[in-house]
């Protein structure tokens, strides 16, 4: 739609902007107020552009989001309080689906509450248990399930959709880097990508996460 254009360009020079401070000055924090701006953005974009409940459900969840970005990004700190505002991120996105074909309810739950059971149960047999890691492991079960689930609502999700996967390849980069003292022989190259691939795909996920709100 014409009226999306305006937000679009301004997301891509915001974007384009901060890759480029991730690439030629990596560390030095020049990228972070341009980061949590695109966020703001895609935050006020929904309220503005979105009706009825949508607008709230996808309004909430995108405030969470900017909630859990605070602690992870700009203060860098209180990781645990960022998990699980992502986690009620996911949860409101559940809500989304559900709401989109309640009819598969039982089922929807059934398979997901099976998925995180074995990833914190995985937990529980390395002896990792603790509250960031099972926050992170359950949070990512539900972006998992839910990008599953977004790929059979049809053509009207379909953006939601594309949102979600791309959601999981930046936290497939966190994951990467967080992980990466305790793997070794990991490509030094695989390393530089998901350092900068964990916004390379996180803006275009949030991006299209509030195009696709219903609209006025």
């Amino acid at each position: 739609m014409k009226r999306d254009v305006p937000f679009v360009l301004v997301q891509g020079c915001l974007y384009v902007s901060f890759l480029t401070l991730d690439l030629a000055l990596p560390g030095s924090g020049w990228d972070v107020p341009l980061k949590y701006l695109s966020i703001l953005l895609c935050f006020l974009f929904v309220l503005r552009a979105g009706a009825g409940s949508d607008r709230a459900l996808m309004g909430t969840a995108l405030g969470f989001t900017l909630l859990a970005d605070l602690f992870l990004l700009v203060l860098n700190r209180r990781y645990p309080a960022g998990v699980a505002a992502f986690c009620v991120v996911q949860l409101l996105y559940l809500t989304r689906i559900l709401r989109a074909r309640p009819k598969a309810l039982p089922l929807r739950l059934a398979l997901r509450g099976l998925v995180t059971w074995a990833a914190l149960t995985a937990v529980w047999l390395l002896s990792a248990w603790e509250p960031l890691t099972c926050l992170s492991l359950f949070y990512f079960a539900q972006l998992a399930c839910n990008a599953g689930d977004a790929l059979t609502l049809g053509p009207r999700y379909r953006r939601f959709a594309l949102g979600l996967a791309l959601f999981i390849g930046c936290d497939l980069c966190v994951g990467l880097q967080n992980l990466s003292p305790w793997l070794s022989g990991i490509p030094a190259v695989l390393l530089a990508f998901s350092r900068v691939g964990m916004w390379l795909f996180y803006l275009p996920s949030q991006v299209l996460l509030a195009l696709s709100v219903q609209r006025k």
